[in-house]
This record gives structure tokens, C-alpha cells and sequence, in this order.
């Protein structure tokens, strides 16, 4: 996987169009568009990709983040009848955006591509500075927490949520979903100096899932809760049982995954500050 953008040897064609961005969440709410005068990552997008195209694009994401969450591999698509190439849909997007949001990959794709409904998996990261003195550098793309930490015992509780389950105890009132039911595939928690890291996977996330996830890790890491506290939670599928909904602050959308027919480029996993890992 190359940190460097890679392009095919192409000079544009309407149709179809997948690309990756990376944002800092703190200045929108929330990926999605809404009413005038409110910061979206998806107007802003769509303004930027507007003028590099003469004429109006609107995008899909890969899946919606909220309020302060932040991206480092968001997958859109959008639809041009115009010609661009991959490296113009690439620079010529940046030139028009804000230094918070970038454009880091651009592909033509097939029409039967959907950055939605295509994609089979997504994870997420979520950072937490754990020191006693707050941070200032980066605070509004870091979570802090005041309380030592044990990322061992964060880890074997976020193993009891593995599978297939309701995640009602984990699931905001507000949620639209038709059902709680996602399959987590992956998760871990690891230590790296200062910096503990949940990594997650699923087919999908129920509204606030993974931040109230980490609202319940938190008590167990610090030893007000045992671990399994967790597997207690996930059984009583009660949100009112559950902890707190921990700040959007360091959480990440980080990849999307597709089948590999699509031919999408890979990139490490971000936030950038973390690609030593």
C-alpha cells in the first residue's frame, strides 16, 4: 500500500466515479447535508466536486458519521457527464476545499458500484489521549480521559460483543435503523504511549453504536466495572443500563470494505498520526 497517490493513465470519461476523503469533523455537523447554513462534509464536497465539474454532483457516502467524527478513508460515489481525469477529480477538488477536508484517491468505477450498499464491512477507530493533564494539541481530534487506563482488560471486554447480537444496550434512542442486530467481526483495544486505541468492525453500526461502546469500556478500564460488565450489558438489551456516550471527539471512520472485484485502491489505516501501527 503506497502513502502516495497513485493514478491511472486515464484522461477522463463521464459515468461513475468512487473516491476517498479524509476530514476533521470538529467544523460540521455531521457528514450529512442539511439545512442552509448549517456545515456539512457532504455540501462541502459536493460544492467542491461542482466546480470541478461545470455542473452539479451530489454523492453517497460509505456510511453517515455525526456530529465531531471525524474520516480518514470516507468513500463516496457520484455520477458526471463530463470528462476529468482521475488526477483532475484529485487536485482540482482539493484546490476548493477547506484544508480540513482532502480528497486522497479518485477511480472511475462501474456503474453497478454503490459506496453504500457495495460496501460489505466498515471500521472504525476510536483514540483516547489517557494522561491527567488534558491535551491542546489536537484536542478536538483526540478523546481524553483522566483515569489510568488498562487496554488488556478494555480488550477482553470488547471481545464479549463479538458475533452476531442485538445491540439495543448500545443503541441511541433516536436510531432509525429497522434493527439492532449488526455482526461485529473484529474488535481489539491496544495501549501506544499515551494513546489507547479501540479498533472495530462490522457489517454495519447501529446511531451511536461504537461511542457508547466506549462509554462502557471506559468504567472497566479504569476498574470501576468488571469486564464482565460488558457481556452483562449486551444481554439486558437496555440502553438505560448502559454508560455514557463517550465524546465524538476520537472517533474515526477509518475504511470501507468492498468486494475485491471493484479494484479500489488500499490505503493504511488512518488517522494519519497512527500509521505506525
Amino acid at each position: 500500500m503506497s502513502e502516495f497517490p497513485i493514478f491511472p493513465d486515464d484522461n477522463g470519461r463521464p459515468g461513475r466515479y468512487a473516491l476517498s476523503i479524509e476530514y476533521n469533523g470538529a467544523g460540521y455537523h455531521g457528514w450529512q447535508a442539511q439545512q442552509p447554513g448549517v456545515r456539512s462534509v457532504q455540501e462541502t464536497l459536493e460544492g467542491a466536486l461542482s466546480k470541478v465539474a461545470n455542473e452539479s454532483i451530489r454523492v453517497m457516502c460509505s456510511g453517515r458519521t455525526d456530529t465531531g467524527v471525524h474520516g480518514s478513508n470516507q468513500v463516496v460515489h457520484f455520477d458526471t457527464t463530463v470528462k476529468r481525469s482521475s488526477k483532475a477529480w484529485v487536485y482540482g477538488t482539493n484546490t476548493n476545499l477547506p484544508d480540513d477536508i482532502a480528497v486522497r484517491w479518485a477511480v472511475p468505477v462501474s456503474d453497478d458500484f454503490h459506496a453504500r450498499y457495495s460496501a460489505i464491512a466498515r471500521r472504525y477507530r476510536y483514540v483516547i489521549y489517557n494522561q491527567r493533564i488534558r491535551p491542546a494539541l489536537m484536542h478536538d481530534q483526540l478523546t481524553w480521559y483522566d483515569q489510568p487506563l488498562d487496554a488488556d482488560k478494555m480488550h477482553q471486554a470488547v471481545q464479549l460483543l463479538l458475533g452476531e447480537n442485538d445491540f439495543s444496550s448500545f443503541r441511541a434512542a433516536g436510531c432509525q435503523s429497522n434493527t439492532p442486530w449488526r455482526n461485529i467481526e473484529e474488535a481489539k483495544v491496544f495501549r501506544h504511549g499515551s494513546l489507547v486505541i479501540m479498533e472495530i468492525r462490522a457489517n454495519a453500526f447501529v446511531h451511536h453504536m461504537i461511542r457508547n461502546i466506549v462509554g462502557a469500556l471506559l468504567p472497566i478500564g479504569s476498574g470501576e466495572k468488571p469486564v464482565e460488565w460488558m457481556g452483562e450489558l449486551l444481554a439486558l438489551r437496555d440502553r438505560a443500563q448502559g454508560g455514557v456516550t463517550a465524546k465524538p471527539n476520537g472517533l474515526y471512520f477509518v475504511e470501507a470494505i468492498y468486494p475485491d472485484e471493484f479494484e479500489l485502491p488500499k490505503l493504511p489505516l488512518g488517522p494519519h498520526f497512527l500509521s505506525m501501527l
